[in-house]
């Protein structure tokens, strides 16, 4: 037996004439089919709704059957679902005793979308799609164009870099009205070109994933949030102080410039690294998971500062060597103390651990 399905994936005929569904037999289909091209003649669910008719009408060698099925407005999933469900309808009421093949009638690549959910129920003979002769792949051109549209990754691969090359005209006019002629296409080119580099370098997905610990960190009243807040702060008075020092060199070469950007920043940095991890281990120890290693970082950063500024100060002459000694002196032995101390701290703590879950085996008497 042949049964040949009318598709509305969208549901046009339920939402449009409010006829129930799934519909069954000849005179059924076309009733439905003038009641739908009453309410809106220009749908095209109508002409799959008659080409359905036109089929079984057609085929006198077999025995065959007409029905539409629909499923709903929005999400293609729970299409795909309600078609489905009113198949298993459909199929329900055929009670034939001979096997039932199924001919698909669509109007478009969208409709066609849900064959892999009917196959599954029935064998499929054939796919008949419908459309106006003088528009024959506008809907199939409409559907690709929405689901490239629909793809975020694809969306901002082709619509950011359009949007920027859209924005060179009326910037180009702004930025000549404020008297910089000129400066607007090297603003976009340079706009466009990191755009295209993020792009190549992957840095949307670690920006993703930044946002979304960060989220997570607000929801969850996390101390980090702040501390980093306060470091990134740090960070920036410390890249300032360090553009400060560099205009008080006069006539500075390479090594004077790295020095002069060192000294003035190291401070600022090395408090912003500390702060950072003293909120990391607090939020490690609020969390019960912390360990003695995680102390390490304030104390390697303010190693590293210490020599760091030692050598700064070498390079500038603005310090004694006697001073410089004992800065670059100190900070090493500040990183291996640390380094030992702490290793010795969580040795300590892991035999505690040990000692208190006790053996792992039965115990012997």
């Amino acid at each position: 037996m042949l049964l040949v399905l009318c598709i509305d994936l969208d549901d046009d005929l339920g939402r449009k004439t409010g006829i129930d569904t799934p519909v069954i037999g000849r005179d059924a289909v076309v009733d439905a089919a003038v009641a739908l091209a009453s309410n809106d003649p220009e749908d095209s669910d109508v002409n799959v709704l008659f080409e359905g008719v036109h089929i079984y009408d057609d085929i006198t060698d077999e025995p065959v059957e007409v029905a539409a099925v629909t499923g709903v407005d929005g999400s293609d999933v729970a299409a795909n679902r309600a078609v489905g469900e009113e198949v298993d309808t459909v199929l329900a009421s055929l009670a034939a005793s001979e096997d039932v093949r199924a001919l698909l009638v669509t109007d478009g690549a969208q409709d066609e979308s849900v064959v892999p959910v009917i196959r599954s129920r029935v064998q499929i003979d054939g796919v008949r799609r419908v459309v106006v002769r003088q528009a024959q792949n506008l809907e199939s051109m409409y559907y690709t164009i929405k689901q490239v549209l629909d793809d975020p990754e694809t969306r901002g691969t082709i619509l950011v870099p359009l949007g920027i090359l859209l924005l060179i005209y009326p910037l180009t006019i702004a930025v000549e009205a404020l008297g910089y002629p000129g400066s607007a296409l090297g603003v976009m080119s340079g706009l466009l070109g990191l755009y295209i580099l993020a792009r190549g370098l992957g840095a949307e997905k670690i920006l993703d994933e930044a946002v979304e610990r960060t989220t997570a960190g607000l929801y969850a009243g996390r101390v980090t949030i702040i501390t980093y807040v306060v470091a990134a702060a740090l960070l920036a008075i410390g890249g300032v102080s360090g553009v400060q020092e560099l205009e008080r060199q006069t006539d500075p070469d390479a090594l004077e410039v790295i020095a002069s950007l060192v000294s003035g920043a190291i401070q600022w940095f090395a408090a912003a690294g500390i702060t950072s991890s003293l909120g990391r281990v607090t939020d490690e120890y609020l969390d019960g998971s912390f360990r003695w290693r995680y102390l390490n970082a304030p104390f390697y950063v303010l190693s590293i500062a210490l020599v760091l500024h030692a050598v700064s100060a070498f390079f500038l002459g603005v310090q004694d060597l006697e001073y410089l000694a004992i800065m670059l002196t100190g900070g090493t032995l500040l990183g291996l103390v640390s380094t030992l101390g702490f290793a010795v701290a969580e040795a300590r703590f892991d035999r505690a651990e040990q000692h208190n879950q006790g053996p792992g085996g039965p115990s012997s008497e």
